[in-house]
């Protein structure tokens, strides 16, 4: 008799997820003893070995309520087959609320744990139910293309094989192999947005609409996706053919500060990623004027972020402010936009600099 229908639709999805990497690499799980990662992380357990796979698995201790140490051991002591297992603990600051401040301080735990320990991947246990709910709370904030394409399956070190399925999947999971999930409070806490896009709005759509609306919203992201990637991939082409060297009729003495010129600059070029240490960077008018708005506006906030602006605080409204110096050329001042870098237009070039330097 073969496994549950959940337990082989998990396994399955992660088998997938994995079917690309060399045996002995080392694959982790993200895992914080929830129904999602629980059910992930036992079938990491079950497929890694027959995959000739080493893995392990990881859980983040955020310190951020009673007896929080005591849930990340038992979670390592979980008879998964999973070794290593390792509590990483945290501090989470402020900076953008109490959920960002949780997310950047769990990412930048597990990034630091992959790297020491070598690992290939570490595989997070996102569902469908996420996706949809991170769908909706981008379109309440008028995202475009690429923030509505959601949480992608892969992006560098992490993979999300759960994307096609939903939690009621992982759920069921949980329960036919005898695992007991914990239930974070927080997950329950009405003071977090997702917390009510998950308990109030999904549920009011579903009454309202009809079953089906967090697949539908799933879907959405993906072909959002689709097309978001066709379009930074023309953006990405446009952009190479739009730097320009300085000279000519750039007038570099417009540009406040001593920064370096990199025609074309790409965000790892960035000293450090602190605004206003950036290098200035130029792009051909010319190259953008005919483009259509999704491809032009792309191409500028590429060349923002590449001159130090941070992509977290650069706003659609950022763009558009400097998209008027192709579309509406009047003469207008130099376009603040955020972290200290503007745009500024002189003659056919068009100049992104940071208003000041680091010290040296």
């Amino acid at each position: 008799m073969g496994p549950h229908p959940a337990v082989a639709d998990v396994r399955r999805a992660v088998r997938l997820a994995l079917a690309d990497l060399e045996p002995g690499d080392l694959v982790l799980a993200a895992c914080s003893g929830g129904a999602d990662s629980l059910a992930l992380a036992a079938a990491l357990g079950f497929v890694a070995p027959r995959a000739g796979l080493r893995a392990g698995l990881l859980t983040v201790d955020h310190g951020l309520q009673e007896g929080s140490e005591r849930q990340a051991a038992e979670v390592v002591r979980l008879p998964l087959g999973l070794d290593p297992a390792e509590v990483l603990t945290v501090e989470v600051g402020t900076a953008g609320g109490p959920e960002n401040a949780a997310r950047q301080a769990r990412y930048a735990a597990l990034a630091e744990a992959a790297d020491r320990l070598g690992a290939v991947a570490v595989l997070l246990g996102h569902t469908r139910d996420d996706q949809a709910e991170t769908v909706l709370m981008r379109l309440s904030r008028g995202s475009g293309t690429r923030s509505l394409a959601g949480m992608p399956a892969r992006t560098g070190v992490y993979r999300r094989p759960l994307l096609e399925l939903g939690r009621a999947t992982t759920v069921a999971a949980c329960a036919a192999l005898g695992l007991v999930p914990w239930e974070d409070p927080h997950n329950l806490d009405p003071r977090y947005t997702r917390v009510r896009v998950r308990e109030r709005l999904l549920p009011a759509l579903e009454e309202e609409l009809g079953p089906g609306v967090a697949e539908a919203l799933a879907r959405t992201a993906s072909l959002c996706r689709d097309d978001a990637d066709a379009l930074d991939a023309w953006a990405d082409a446009v952009y190479a053919r739009a730097a320009v060297t300085a000279g000519g009729d750039c007038a570099l003495s417009d540009i406040p500060g001593d920064v370096p010129i990199i025609p074309g600059a790409v965000p790892s070029d960035v000293p450090g990623g602190a605004p206003g240490d950036g290098p200035t960077v130029t792009l051909a008018v010319p190259e953008l004027e005919t483009l259509p708005p999704a491809v032009r506006r792309r191409v500028l906030r590429r060349a923002a972020i590449a001159a130090g602006a941070p992509p977290g605080t650069l706003s659609a409204a950022h763009i558009l402010q400097v998209d008027r110096l192709i579309t509406g050329w009047r003469g207008q001042r130099r376009v603040e936009v955020a972290g200290g870098v503007g745009a500024l237009r002189r003659y056919g070039t068009l100049i992104f600099a940071a208003t000041r330097t680091a010290a040296p």
